[in-house]
Order: structure tokens, then C-alpha cells, then sequence
């Protein structure tokens, strides 16, 4: 048979949405067991401080997950100008409470709070977004496992696993170093036995680094900064961007768009996940597991 041209090659999609659906029904399941066998089910404070409308949307979009698979959601709502005491007292309370099993506080926060003084005050047990520095710390280490593993990351590894892409001894690459997708995914891939390079703002020829990948991860924030032409043949790319570009034929102006050109990288890839339907629907799933990871912990 005559091998298929570059224009007829066609990247499996990996459909995030359809992963994500299967993840919480499974939550679901395991959530109405705990409810039969114990009478308890896992709680999630919600926490948001001010009214930023992405941050709003995002918050919501949590609660009625949470809903959807029976976890219950604590919302906390905060003004603006809530003072970082006020909000720590807040943090404080939900550690204590026993019907609480996970803690969001939705970031960013506004400029007066100091979110690093935020984030280590939320008790490891109940630290679900997995930002806790004690949790980032084992996630480091070797021979150590965190507590809970940061949400979008772990979805990332997980459209993998449940793909069959197999990461072990596979060349990884990383674009992007932030603390809440690039950083602690590098670290998730070098525990799945990966070989992890990072590219970020200072790299140079990061175009030729990103074509020895076997595996991209794009978290740079940058919409459509990698070309088709930048993916090695038969590469799985997993696209963490949503960028926001103009588009006056949608009705609300723009449209979103990844890391990734993804019509030409289709081209190329063996596999790579649509912006949005790819990561983000992950994100919320792997929320989901964690807090019930969080509840099976305390009441099994």
C-alpha cells in the first residue's frame, strides 16, 4: 500500500470533553458509594474574592461540576476589597471544617493580597488545587508523592494515559515554566520517566528543540506561536493555550485558540487536542477527583 502524502495525513483528535465526561461519571459512581456506605460526600469550598468576570465564569462552571457528580460545593464569596486577614480567617475556618474536603481559592487574586501567603495557609490535606508548597516540594522529589497533584497537569498526563501514548523514556518537551500549568508538568512527565526539556521566553531556536518532541506540551499563553511545521511527524501535542483572537464573524467578537496552529499541526501530529474541548474540561475534571481523593481519605 502506498504510504498516505503529508496533505491526506490527519492527527487523531484526542476529544478532552468526551475523557472528561467518562472521569466523572466514574466520580460520580464512587461518590454515591461513599454516600451509601458512610453517609458523607466530599465538599468543595469554592472560594472567589471579588467579581472578575472570567474568574466568575470559571467559579461557576466548578460549582455546577461539582453538582453534576454529587460533590457538594461551599461557595464563599468575597468583595474586592476584603483584606488578606479577613481572607485568611476564611481559610482558617474551612481547614477546620470537617464536612470540607478540598479549598479553592480562585486565583488571581486582587493586588493587595499576597497570594503565596494565601496559598500556604490552605491545609495540605485540603489543598485540591495542588499549589501548596509542600505539595509542589514531594511532586519534585524523588521517591515522594504529593498530596494532590495540580489539576491541568495532571488532566495533560492524563489525555495521554487514556490515549495509550505512553510517556516512558519518550522525549517530552515543555513550552512554558509557569507555576500552575509549565513548571509542575515538566515534573509530572520526569516522574512518568520522561527525558524533560523546558522552552520558555529566553530559549533560543526553540523551534528546533520543539521538533525532536515525541511530546509537546504548549502552556506559553502565546496563540499560535507553534507552527505545523515545528511538530515532529507522528508527535503528540497537548495544548494547554486559550488565547482570545478577534473574529468579527462570532458574535461575540473573538474566538479562542491554542499554543498550537492546530490546522496545520494536524497535518503533522499522530494526536493533538482541540482549544478549547482539549485540556480545559480536564482541568475541572481532575478538580473533581481530587477533592474526591481528599474525602476518601478522611472517611474510608
Amino acid at each position: 500500500m502506498a504510504l498516505a502524502t503529508q496533505s491526506e495525513h490527519k492527527a487523531t483528535i484526542i476529544d478532552g470533553k468526551a475523557i472528561a465526561q467518562t472521569i466523572r461519571s466514574e466520580i460520580a459512581h464512587e461518590v454515591r458509594n461513599l454516600s451509601q456506605k458512610f453517609g458523607k460526600v466530599p465538599g468543595l469550598a469554592v472560594v472567589i474574592v471579588g467579581n472578575r468576570k472570567d474568574s466568575q465564569s470559571y467559579v461557576n462552571m466548578k460549582r455546577k461540576a461539582c453538582a453534576e457528580v454529587g460533590i457538594k460545593s461551599i461557595d464563599i464569596d468575597l468583595p474586592e476589597q476584603a483584606s488578606e486577614d479577613e481572607l485568611i480567617n476564611k481559610v482558617h475556618e474551612l481547614n477546620a471544617n470537617p464536612d470540607v474536603h478540598g479549598i479553592l481559592v480562585q486565583l488571581p487574586l486582587p493586588k493587595h493580597i499576597n497570594e503565596e501567603r494565601i496559598l500556604s495557609e490552605i491545609s495540605i490535606e485540603k489543598d485540591v488545587d495542588g499549589f501548596h508548597p509542600l505539595n509542589i516540594g514531594k511532586l519534585a522529589m524523588k521517591g515522594r508523592e504529593p498530596l494532590f497533584q495540580p489539576c491541568t497537569p495532571k488532566g495533560c498526563l492524563e489525555l495521554l494515559t487514556r490515549s495509550g501514548i505512553s510517556v516512558k523514556g519518550k522525549k517530552a518537551v515543555v513550552v512554558g515554566r509557569s507555576n500552575i500549568v509549565g513548571l509542575p508538568v515538566s515534573l509530572l512527565l520526569l516522574k512518568a520517566d520522561a527525558t524533560v526539556t523546558t522552552v520558555h521566553s529566553r530559549t533560543s531556536d526553540p523551534e528546533r528543540i520543539i521538533r525532536d518532541a515525541d511530546i509537546v506540551i504548549a502552556a506559553a499563553g502565546q496563540a499560535t506561536m507553534i507552527k505545523g511545521d515545528w511538530i515532529k511527524p507522528g508527535a503528540a501535542v497537548i495544548d494547554v493555550g486559550t488565547n482570545a483572537v478577534d473574529d468579527p464573524s462570532k458574535k461575540s467578537g473573538y474566538r479562542l485558540v491554542g499554543d498550537v496552529d492546530f490546522n496545520e499541526a494536524c497535518k503533522v501530529a499522530g494526536w493533538i487536542t482541540p482549544v478549547p474541548g482539549g485540556v480545559g474540561p480536564m482541568t475541572v475534571a481532575m478538580l473533581l477527583k481530587n477533592t474526591l481523593d481528599g474525602a476518601k481519605r478522611v472517611i474510608q
